[in-house]
């Protein structure tokens, strides 16, 4: 059965300053900031999370019958954005066009000390609500990922109502949700997903520690970037290696290939050491490549490099 991702798909508008902001911005005349920074190289990205998870999803997927499905809100600029899921193969039935609204997305400035100032612009992703779990037939699992505030709580009590295992993804979300809020969604869950900043964050909202939140679910998992990742399950800690990319070139994504290869896990019933590996891989795969869908890769291939890193067929 297919997985249902729940979460924003959103444009990354990226310019690079030939400069540094440093050299432009007065302390002592930050009261009266009026700044612009000439930006002779820019590229648009196709992002958000459920753009992205499903973009890594569907290279680990066999067939037409275990391809992901995205529940998300774009707005009346998307028609790029469909172009973009068509021509991947990817099935955009679930995702709503909202009149009178920008697609989520978010202008990005970086200059030369890789300093970055970064407006964000949430658009039809506030009205991500507008989707209903109900409305995907035959949904084996589900994740609620990065979104508008009202439709992650909403999908999350959705999935519980219709007795769906989900992943938990607060992500950069997470800071609307307080304590009662998170104690809610991650009762609901089957399963949690957070970098280790994230986990500190939900620990001092909750006041519980990530050992005590992780017998709340089957499943806790906190990443680590370059160290690796640990796994909270079945009363054990696992703790997941990295795995060595070919090349560091952008981690923008790298979190939602991640999760691409948990949700695989969980969906085919790995072993947690399997899925932590196979999720460790997606995300190394990703880093290798500039923005977070123009990497590719097939079953096959992946195959290989999870055999070539851990000694053993996964497939």
């Amino acid at each position: 059965m297919p997985v249902l991702i729940c979460g924003s798909m959103a444009y990354d508008n990226i310019m690079v300053f030939q400069g540094r902001f440093k050299d432009h911005i007065l302390p002592d005349q930050t009261h009266i900031l009026n700044v612009a920074f000439l930006v002779p190289e820019m590229r648009r990205e196709f992002g958000g999370c459920a753009g992205n998870i499903a973009h890594n999803l569907k290279m680990l997927s066999s067939g037409p019958h275990d391809a992901p499905l995205i529940m998300a809100s774009v707005g009346e600029d998307s028609d790029a954005y469909f172009e973009r899921l068509q021509s991947a193969g990817l099935d955009s039935r679930h995702v709503a066009v909202v009149p009178g609204t920008f697609t989520a997305q978010a202008f990005i400035t970086t200059d030369l000390d890789d300093n970055q100032i970064t407006a964000f612009h949430p658009g039809a992703m506030s009205a991500s609500h507008v989707n209903h779990v109900g409305d995907a037939a035959d949904v084996g699992l589900g994740i609620v990922a990065p979104d508008g505030r009202d439709g992650m709580v909403a999908h999350a009590r959705e999935f519980a109502a219709a007795g769906i295992p989900f992943v938990f993804d607060p992500g950069q979300g997470l800071p609307m949700f307080n304590g009662d809020d998170l104690r809610e969604l991650i009762g609901l869950a089957s399963f949690v997903a957070v970098n280790d900043y994230e986990a500190r964050l939900m620990e001092e909202k909750t006041g519980e520690k990530v050992e005590a939140l992780a017998k709340l679910v089957k499943g806790f998992v906190v990443t680590r970037g370059g160290e690796g990742s640990t796994i909270f399950a079945q009363g054990q800690r696992l703790d997941i290696p990295s795995v060595k990319p070919e090349a560091l070139v952008d981690p923008t994504g790298c979190g939602d290939a991640y999760r691409a290869g948990l949700l695989y896990g969980i969906s085919n019933k790995l072993e947690w050491e399997e899925t932590g590996r196979l999720a460790s891989l997606m995300g190394s795969l990703k880093i290798a490549s500039r923005g977070a869908q123009n990497h590719t890769g097939d079953r096959a291939r992946i195959g290989e490099e999870y055999a070539r890193h851990f000694g053993f067929s996964l497939w």
